[in-house]
């Protein structure tokens, strides 16, 4: 569970800043499943600079409740989460000063979204939420008010998600979690219970966050029930070394299998199976060409570009005009191996028909 954080502040000298607005979106991973977004009194002025830069006036935060009165919510809010936001540094230490000014010492386990876009894609030419929203195409509002802020960062965080193929931000919300359950039966009836019934790929974890079984189904928690009601020594042997589950949707088949497949290779999780199938050679017919299918929303569009006969990435699309932008496109894509088995699984898709639109260049 993740806690997307902004503040908007009153300015002035370290660590004697107040907090004039917040904004926190608790997130799963998937969906949006609390938030809290309020003005908050400072008690303390604001420097001009700051209220031209955020329009919050002296006015506005008047008669907005003072931190204290907030801050058992947010407390309550950010609790066994990880707590994220673009560049985590600042708001991290306003939180933790505000919570020391009322004794408390207010800790969390951070990511920073700043940090995270430099890992995982890097080379962009700036790294300010602003500039990288625009570079990727996230749309943003309200700009420099704490809601507005918040929400790119959650958007920008989603996105880092689908690149983080080597899944060290799912292992970071794992951890929190760690030993909290401590009953194997009780605890695979609950993962059962909370998995998804959309199509996918789902990941079991061990308690050190590990991968150690990677899944694919039309149905995510028939596919882990499934899994799980088979008695075999390895199965019986996985089920006491799963801690958590995470999943991806997909959104169609073949980007579930094609997200399995990537998965798999860079796992190479321990109690899957890992026989090489003996696969032909697979030429597609068009060198260069966008595989355009359905997303995991009415509003989405999953892409597979190949160029060269060359399956290069994969990954979703929410707006249209990204389509026609090539760079903005290959950035938002998630670089893909090009193995006999992605290349003939996405051939087998596109013989069957299943294709939503080919767009060739």
């Amino acid at each position: 569970m993740y806690a997307i954080i902004d503040f908007e502040t009153t300015g002035g000298k370290f660590n004697e800043e107040g907090i004039t607005e917040v904004a926190i979106y608790k997130y799963d991973g998937h969906q949006i499943v609390d938030q809290l977004i309020t003005l908050v009194n400072p008690e303390r002025p604001i420097q001009p600079f700051v209220v031209k830069l955020t329009g919050i006036t002296p006015n506005m935060v008047r008669t907005a409740p003072k931190f204290h009165e907030v801050a058992k919510r947010i407390v309550e809010i950010t609790e066994d989460c990880v707590f994220i936001a673009h560049n985590t540094s600042f708001d991290y230490r306003i939180l933790r000063t505000e919570f020391k000014r009322l004794g408390f010492d207010y800790t969390r386990e951070t990511l920073c979204t700043v940090e995270l876009s430099k890992k995982l894609i890097p080379e962009m030419p700036s790294y300010s939420l602003g500039k990288l929203c625009r570079a990727l195409g996230i749309p943003m509002s309200d700009r420099h008010r704490a809601s507005g802020d918040a929400l790119a960062t959650l958007k920008l965080f989603k996105f880092l998600l689908t690149k983080d193929l080597s899944k060290e931000i799912t292992k970071s919300s794992i951890k929190i979690l760690v030993d909290k359950v401590k009953v194997i039966s009780d605890k695979l009836n609950k993962m059962i219970e909370d998995a998804p019934t959309v199509m996918g790929v789902f990941y079991i974890h061990n308690k050190e966050g590990e991968v150690i079984y990677i899944g694919r189904n039309k149905n995510i928690k028939k596919g882990i029930n499934q899994l799980y009601l088979k008695t075999s020594k390895k199965i019986l042997k996985l089920q006491a070394h799963s801690h958590s589950i995470s999943h991806e949707e997909t959104g169609n088949e073949l980007m579930a299998q094609l997200k399995f497949d990537m998965a798999s290779l860079k796992h190479k999780p321990k109690f899957n199976n890992h026989r090489k199938k003996n696969l032909q050679t697979v030429v597609f017919n068009n060198d260069n060409m966008l595989l355009i299918d359905k997303g995991r929303h009415a509003q989405e569009k999953s892409v597979v570009l190949i160029e060269e006969n060359q399956i290069l990435g994969v990954g979703f699309i929410d707006l249209a005009h990204q389509f026609n932008n090539m760079d903005i496109l290959k950035t938002l894509l998630t670089k893909i191996e090009d193995t006999s088995a992605t290349r003939y699984a996405t051939k087998r898709y596109l013989e069957a028909g299943k294709i939503e639109r080919i767009v060739r260049y």
